[in-house]
């Protein structure tokens, strides 16, 4: 059970924050459609009308008013707070006049390079299955990809009415759970649920029908928090400090190899945006926006519950939901256009067999012709034999 007043500190958290951001979020509505920052509508969005982004800037200011609250000063922290300023200051200059892509990813290289040499928040070493690995001097590269890949996976997510907010939500309730049930009230835990409040507060004003984007201020912001909390509880270098978070972030993840797969076997540029996302799927299969977001939630919330079974030590439930769950996926993939054109990969394969198909009739067509041929060039042969035999035989005769 959860001690008293454990559970006051968290309701606390989630509460100040919550509270904070549902009451600031309308404010910056008006801010945003004042300096111009609005999504406007095109063939590859979902939504019909101009709408107000910079939504992230309230999640931002509610992070900033828990940590004043309920955080402690550190370098760690100090590391968090700059290089989410950049993210977010970044983001929020291209949600008012759009950034070139390569100047948005030298501002989230240098939020990772913060945290990875100022707050020296890194992945060094692994321990599981009785192997242990030390990753040397590769953990600064691979803690500075994993920063830039949580970032982006959250950015390309972001594109249906509170999908982004509601997904960072169950991530940040799950870890949560995970770190009561383990006891860990370290600075993930204070993040976790300050970030768990603000994000709620948001999502009643963008859950469909939303009447405000996050925009990239918000995205790359909760992709930032979201790559430090699991590297914080990578310091117990164990396969499940590891698993669980990148598990909980499943939807993002696979979304953003699909569209990495898709585009690279379209021969297009990976940067390229295009409308074969998840969502879209799902929205192909004519679901509602509402409808859709909900589905996504609900898988999202299987992996949570996947991954706090096995946290609880009962692995082979958590494994059985897992297998389940991916083989979803990949049924998904199979009956969708996620990853590949399904009709133009049918008629490629239903041209090749019907190639085959006349080319083997073909064949047979010329094995039997060559057979005719021989048979009447041998008969041809045979007459011509019988014909020689006759002229002598009667030759003899005379």
């Amino acid at each position: 059970m959860i001690e008293q007043d454990l559970l006051i500190r968290i309701i606390c958290m989630v509460l100040t924050t919550f509270v904070f951001v549902l009451f600031i979020t309308p404010y910056i509505k008006k801010i945003a459609v004042h300096v111009g920052a609005l999504d406007m509508p095109n063939a590859r969005k979902i939504h019909k009308e101009p709408m107000p982004r910079l939504g992230g800037l309230g999640i931002f200011f509610g992070f900033l008013l828990g940590y004043m609250i309920f955080g402690t000063h550190s370098a760690i922290m100090n590391s968090i707070l700059i290089s989410s300023f950049i993210v977010v200051l970044a983001g929020a200059v291209d949600d008012i006049k759009p950034l070139k892509a390569s100047v948005k990813f030298i501002a989230q290289l240098v939020a990772a390079c913060i945290i990875v040499f100022y707050g020296n928040i890194l992945l060094k070493d692994i321990s599981a299955f009785g192997i242990y690995i030390d990753f040397g001097i590769l953990s600064i590269p691979l803690t500075i990809f994993f920063i830039l890949g949580c970032i982006n996976c959250m950015n390309l997510i972001d594109g249906m009415d509170g999908l982004a907010a509601g997904i960072s939500s169950i991530y940040f309730l799950t870890i949560g759970i995970i770190a009561v049930i383990q006891s860990k009230f370290g600075l993930d835990f204070v993040l976790t649920f300050v970030m768990l409040g603000s994000t709620l507060g948001f999502l009643v004003h963008n859950f469909n029908p939303a009447s405000i984007f996050m925009g990239d201020s918000g995205s790359m912001f909760l992709g930032l928090i979201i790559s430090v909390i699991a590297l914080l509880g990578f310091k117990n270098v164990t396969m499940t400090s590891i698993i669980i978070p990148l598990l909980l972030l499943a939807i993002p993840i696979l979304d953003t190899l699909f569209a990495i797969l898709r585009r690279w076997l379209k021969g297009e540029s990976l940067s390229k945006p295009d409308k074969f996302h998840i969502h879209h799927q799902l929205l192909k299969r004519n679901l509602s926006q509402r409808a859709t977001v909900i589905c996504i939630y609900i898988i999202n919330l299987l992996f949570a519950l996947a991954s706090i079974l096995y946290i609880l030590k009962d692995r082979t439930l958590g494994y059985i939901v897992y297998t389940i769950l991916f083989i979803i996926v990949a049924l998904f993939v199979i009956k969708t256009n996620v990853v590949f054109e399904n009709e133009v990969v049918k008629k490629k394969i239903k041209d090749k067999i019907f190639k085959k198909k006349e080319d083997h009739v073909e064949k047979k067509e010329q094995q039997k012709n060559e057979k005719v041929k021989e048979v009447g060039e041998k008969t041809k042969e045979k007459k011509k034999t019988a014909t020689s035999k006759n002229k002598k035989s009667n030759k003899k005769k005379k």
